[in-house]
């Protein structure tokens, strides 16, 4: 069996994966959850004697605060299309 110390690498293939599924389907669904896994790798390495129940708690939870914090900052970004509110054969 694989100790948790060696399950960091685990973590960053998700967010690959993750990371992946974000450039190939718009929407920025998938980079809270891809960040998210990233710090997962971080935290293994410096507590490795989690439960996966904690992990994946702890994950939950960052990726929770990843993709509201992406729904914040990418808030106001306009889809660059125009609104029409008058048409041209309107007299």
């Amino acid at each position: 069996m694989i100790g948790a110390l060696g399950l960091w690498w685990v973590w960053l293939a998700a967010a690959l994966v993750l990371g992946l599924a974000e450039v190939l389907l718009p929407g920025f669904i998938f980079l809270g959850f891809a960040i998210a896994a990233i710090l997962m790798s971080g935290v293994v390495l410096i507590a490795p004697d989690l439960g996966a129940p904690a992990l994946l708690a702890v994950y939950g939870g960052g990726a929770l605060i990843c993709w509201i914090g992406l729904r914040v900052v990418f808030r106001n970004q306009s889809s660059g299309a125009r609104i029409v509110t008058k048409d041209i054969n309107d007299n």
